[in-house]
């Protein structure tokens, strides 16, 4: 089979054929038809992720047809259209992963490849309204964002919602989900372009978050937020002290931008603020996810379709942060 293979940090993709996965017990077989990039992929690629290991295929995102799997009892699944639950092995704890949790494409081979190999309890079936293509951007991203607003924030009807940094795939869906939920969405961006597609869909505002006094601007707009999405950290982590609303809740999955600064926790327990910490998702939040995708119609904001081939330059977008949804790879024909 033809897979994307990254032979080392810094290194250009390489499209090489290499063996099929063989299956273990309960696995199964997926012949992929879409995939998607994700952030981690290019941290990856930059050397700056945890537990590298090369060669390997990328990709956490994926949607196909299951070809095979590995035990009598999983044949039920054979020729189905499926989207993959790239959360492996959470555990029993809804409230944390167990130290076996990983994330499939890295350290296992992922979806950036003909085909690939996951248990067969990460398959569900494909919404019945979604292409290959938009089934594909919705895993990682999706999950993350959808367990941050509700496993985690408890987000409710009515509330109003700010997202930091839009354009990124988590951060949009967070956009959508909120919306459907029936909050008031909010934006930041370093471009302005970001915020009018933003706007465009749904949200009620947004500021450049370059400009000096753009806490001072949310506050003038919104007087406030109940739910605060995040996931650069750094110095303006502290402005979310007084941009949340009593009650507020703070919740980040990233640190693109550097640690969290120095804050005055006075503002914390006065305001009975919630600063949550969020990875990725149980299996419930990912049946919970397609549940609330199902209810309202939603398709996955995508910001470009490439065939396998031309992943290097899909990727390459990354580095300037110009996307505004998922990047997708069409698989095959």
């Amino acid at each position: 089979m033809q897979a994307l293979v990254l032979e080392g940090i810094g290194q250009s993709f390489t499209l090489k054929d290499v063996p099929v996965p063989m299956l273990a017990e309960n696995e199964a077989l997926v012949k992929i038809k879409a995939a998607a990039f994700n952030r981690r992929d290019w941290w990856i690629r930059q050397g700056q992720y945890s537990g590298l290991k090369f060669p390997i295929v990328l990709g956490s995102d994926g949607a196909g047809i299951v070809e095979v799997t590995g035990s009598d009892y999983t044949k039920v699944w054979t020729g189905k259209e499926v989207i993959i639950n790239p959360s492996i092995a959470w555990g029993d704890h809804e409230a944390f992963q167990q130290k076996t949790f990983h994330i499939l494409g890295l350290p296992e081979d992922g979806t950036f490849a003909e085909y690939v190999k996951v248990p067969v309890a990460n398959l569900y079936e494909k919404p019945k309204h979604l292409s290959f293509e938009e089934a594909a951007a919705l895993p990682l991203g999706g999950l993350t964002a959808y367990r941050a607003l509700f496993s985690r924030a408890r987000l409710r009807e009515g509330e109003k919602v700010l997202v930091v940094g839009i354009g990124g795939g988590v951060a949009t869906f967070a956009l959508q989900w909120a919306k459907h939920a029936g909050a008031e969405v909010y934006v930041t961006s370093g471009k302005g372009s970001k915020i009018e597609q933003a706007m465009a869909l749904g949200a009620q505002g947004g500021v450049l978050y370059t400009d000096d006094n753009w806490p001072q601007q949310l506050l003038e707009k919104a007087g406030g937020f109940d739910v605060i999405v995040d996931s650069a950290l750094g110095d303006g982590f502290v402005h979310h002290l007084d941009l949340a609303n009593p009650g507020g809740r703070i919740v980040f999955f990233g640190g693109t931008a550097g640690d969290i600064p120095e804050l005055n926790a006075r503002k914390i327990f006065w305001k009975q603020l919630s600063i949550l910490g969020t990875t990725m998702g149980s299996a419930a939040d990912f049946s919970e996810m397609l549940a609330f995708v199902h209810e309202h119609g939603i398709k996955p904001i995508m910001d470009s379709i490439h065939p396998l081939e031309d992943a290097e330059a899909a990727l390459n977008k990354m580095d300037t942060s110009t996307q505004f949804g998922k990047i997708v790879l069409r698989v095959g024909q």
